[in-house]
């Protein structure tokens, strides 16, 4: 049990003590009264009636119920876990959709985080060469939309990253690919999905694994804005599978929303002018892979039944049960209690 205000008790037990005391000394100088006038012996014992300590009683436990007890009980809640893992690589910053494709993919996820209902944690990963957490899952949504609207454009493009850092968020641990850019047993969590939005560009080096090289960025007709040499282009996507197997296994489903267009656009990279389009093949693969599905970011309103897909888990958690009215009642009992010997002996209330 804990109490909200327990300074208020200083100011109680004070009274309370106060009264006990001015009770017991008018009852001795009451019989040492009587005792002077010769009233018998008997007579002079008499002490403060029980009306009087359940009077004091009941001021006691107002006292203690002014300080706001409150026990900490178990509650349990059926919750699933959402992870909105948000591209924020360089090549974000195209402008082939209004005002960018980050703009575009910000307000979406911020849409589909404000749809969710109140048994779904959401958490945020932003994503690019490397990935970060920026928001831990939680039931507080309004904190994941802060986190989504804080996202700025910088670096390359890791898919695996993404998938891995986000299975990181779900499990509570760190998720790698292991040496030889195998996949990693990590249980299952039927009851969580990750929503990825992205333009598909993959330009990463392997999260992780050790097996895939680093992609050097490139000028003129090299590469994409998100700098995926040929060969560092294949490790991503040998990362980029492995991960999503990873996923696959722990019954993690990756909803993929594509932003942009297949057209493309030109972004100004390190004062280099690149390349960039939206790559659905890669963003379908991975969606098929986990057992999810690939949206335009056009039509990602339909992400919005993501929720009632999840398996849902039993969560526990304690909270505190405000136990002030029950001491309060309990309070005025004892002070009813106290005032029905009082009107018995006396025939007033007063």
């Amino acid at each position: 049990m804990s109490l909200t205000a327990p300074w208020l008790l200083v100011p109680g037990v004070l009274v309370v003590a106060a009264l006990a005391v001015a009770a017991t000394t008018t009852a001795r100088r009451r019989r040492a009264a009587l005792a002077a006038a010769g009233v018998d012996a008997a007579a002079g014992r008499r002490g403060p009636q029980p009306g009087f300590w359940l009077s004091l009683a009941g001021i006691a436990v107002l006292t203690f119920a002014a300080a706001g007890p409150a026990a900490s009980v178990p509650v349990s809640r059926a919750a699933g876990t959402v992870i909105v893992a948000v591209d924020v690589s360089n090549s974000m910053g195209a402008t082939d959709v209004t005002p960018t494709r980050l703009d575009a993919a910000k307000k979406a996820a911020a849409a589909f985080v404000a749809a969710q209902p109140d048994s779904v944690d959401v958490g945020v990963v932003a994503f690019q060469d490397g990935a970060l957490t920026t928001h831990q899952p939680s039931a507080d949504h309004a904190a994941a939309e802060a986190a989504i609207d804080r996202l700025k454009v910088t670096g390359g493009t890791s898919l695996a990253e993404a998938i891995l850092t986000s299975l990181s968020a779900i499990t509570g641990r760190t998720v790698r690919l292991g040496a030889d850019g195998s996949a990693p047993d990590i249980g299952y969590w039927s009851s969580a999905t990750i929503v990825l939005f992205s333009d598909g560009e993959d330009g990463g080096t392997g999260a992780n694994a050790g097996t895939g090289g680093s992609g050097s960025t490139s000028s003129g007709n090299g590469g994409g804005s998100d700098g995926g040499s040929g060969a560092g282009g294949g490790d991503a996507a040998g990362a980029t599978e492995a991960a999503a197997g990873a996923a696959q296994a722990a019954g993690v489903h990756v909803e993929t929303v594509g932003v942009g267009t297949t057209a493309g656009a030109t972004v100004e990279v390190d004062g280099y002018r690149l390349n960039t389009a939206l790559d659905e093949d890669t963003l379908k693969a991975i969606a098929q892979t986990t057992g999810g599905a690939y949206h335009p970011a056009s039509q990602a309103s339909e992400l919005d039944g993501v929720a009632s897909a999840i398996d849902l888990r039993r969560t526990t958690h304690h909270e505190d049960l405000p136990l002030a009215g029950a001491f309060t009642a309990f309070a005025v009992l004892l002070l009813a209690a106290g005032a029905v010997p009082t009107i018995l002996r006396t025939g007033r209330v007063a």
